[in-house]
């Protein structure tokens, strides 16, 4: 029987009875304990010199993970992914930088990392690959001689040509992702996006059912987007409702209403133009003044990085900013926490918010939006303010869709969401519940691997005709 290989950067620990952080970490997790497998990556350790891979197994589940020296973490992690790719994907070219030495760096880990993998491998493996970081890892893998099939998915956005382009090696970056049998992207449009660089760069053709042919490979690309298990997430904003820091905030606001936010502390999230939208809302509506509060939950990321340390500078300089314009003896209007929360007790706090606040400038999919739809009270729920550049908001109809470059805009939404009468929030949650249980997290799991091993299916018989008629010849 076929073993699922997952590869990531990171590999989530394994403490039994936590829930994983993110949506990768939740959907590999889910998708290994199922199946049996192995989970490879960084262990998010810097070492002296990158060693052979720390196994470890948890029931079905093997972990296997290799720590990164000094030089390999400054310009492949650091360096490459996040300070070349990240902001150009998240269409911030303002930010982005890029360096020679970094992007080598980020090829030879990739190098590396590949051939670790390989001495872990058996024939009949199949080999999924997670994010921005690993683009070139199947050509890694292939250059190796290892045949299995191998998918990848994007969880940030695929820029469009234009911006891709901005990335001084994009034609290698794109290159090596058509080594891949299957390219997973959270939108049609990220998917778009892709074949549009094939095209207008005349490197390949799209053919029936999205396979591409480009660079010498026939390989398919399609929109996987990620879900949430809404169930479980309702069952535990339920469950930890009674918990010590729910009941403080309740307690804390008197019957205020709660506007909720939870984001990574990252540029991309429109942290402080949320901050403004709000002061908007207050200029404009005095008559909520006492009686709402805004919680923003941002833990801190990539603190070593200087692009993230000015932005959390700055969002503490708003946040004090407007709580001293418009806070009383007895009101803050902006409770700021820079810190992080068990995930179920996040759930528990949106299911005591009014509304939530969820508007990233850029973002591949945004599990925040769904996790908070699947953990209102269906009786009662609150109403989502979303980013129209989430890719969320394809999926959640019954949002308040609004551009977060647009302060009125927002600032209007979250009057009217505050405003909104139940019949109408009703509507809204239901709209949304029935995509959510669609398209839930084992469907974008089980859509993807069946696509990839039909494709490598193909591609095998293929390679088999092909020898043959080498051999006949």
């Amino acid at each position: 029987m076929s073993r699922l290989i997952v590869v990531s950067n990171r590999v989530a620990p394994t403490q039994e009875g936590r829930p994983a952080a993110g949506g990768l970490a939740i959907g590999v997790l889910d998708a290994l304990k199922e199946t049996g497998g192995v989970w490879f990556g960084w262990s998010g350790e810097i070492v002296g010199e990158a060693g052979e891979p720390v196994i470890e197994k948890h029931g079905n589940v093997t972990y296997a993970t290799v720590g990164l020296s000094r030089r390999d973490y400054d310009q492949y992690y650091r360096g490459f992914s996040n300070a070349t790719l990240w902001p150009a994907f998240h269409y911030r070219t303002d930010l982005a930088r890029y360096d020679r030495q970094e992007y080598a760096g980020y090829l030879r880990v990739n190098a590396m990392l590949a051939k670790q993998l390989k001495a872990l491998l058996k024939p009949d493996d199949i080999i999924w690959v997670h994010d921005y970081h690993l683009l070139p890892f199947a050509q890694c893998l292939r250059e190796l001689g290892v045949a299995n099939p191998i998918g990848f998915f994007l969880h940030i956005p695929f820029p469009v040509p234009e911006m891709l382009r901005t990335v001084p090696p994009h034609e290698e970056l794109v290159t090596g992702m058509c080594a891949y049998d299957v390219l997973g992207f959270q939108t049609d449009a990220d998917r778009q996006s892709f074949v549009d660089y094939i095209e207008r760069g005349h490197f390949g053709h799209v053919s029936e059912g999205g396979m591409v042919h480009a660079h010498g490979h026939m390989f398919k690309v399609a929109a996987y987007p990620i879900g949430v298990y809404p169930d479980a997430i309702a069952q535990a904003a339920q469950q930890f409702s009674d918990r010590k820091p729910v009941r403080a905030l309740r307690e804390a606001m008197r019957g205020r209403r709660v506007i909720m936010s939870v984001d990574r502390l990252d540029y991309s999230k429109g942290l402080v133009e949320r901050f403004q939208a709000f002061e908007r809302f207050l200029l404009n509506a005095p008559g909520w003044h006492g009686r709402v509060s805004l919680v923003q939950v941002a833990p801190p990321t990539r603190s070593d990085v200087q692009t993230y340390q000015r932005i959390r500078q700055t969002l503490e300089g708003e946040a004090g900013r407007i709580n001293g314009r418009f806070a009383q003896l007895d009101w803050t209007p902006i409770q700021y926490l820079n810190r992080k929360y068990e995930r179920n007790l996040l759930m528990a706090l949106f299911r005591m918010s009014q509304v939530g606040y969820v508007t990233p400038l850029r973002d591949g999919m945004n599990l925040v939006a769904k996790e908070y739809i699947a953990s209102q009270d269906p009786a009662d729920p609150g109403v989502l303010v979303l980013s129209q550049f989430a890719g969320a908001a394809e999926q959640l109809p019954g949002a308040l869709v609004v551009n977060p470059f647009d302060l009125s805009q927002m600032a209007e939404a979250l009057e009217r969401a505050l405003s909104m009468p139940l019949e109408e929030r009703q509507a809204r949650h239901a709209d949304m519940m029935g995509p959510l249980r669609e398209m839930d997290l084992s469907k974008w799991r089980d859509a993807f691997l069946a696509d990839l091993g039909h494709v490598a299916t193909a591609a095998t018989v293929t390679r088999n005709a092909v020898k043959f008629a080498n051999i006949a010849a």
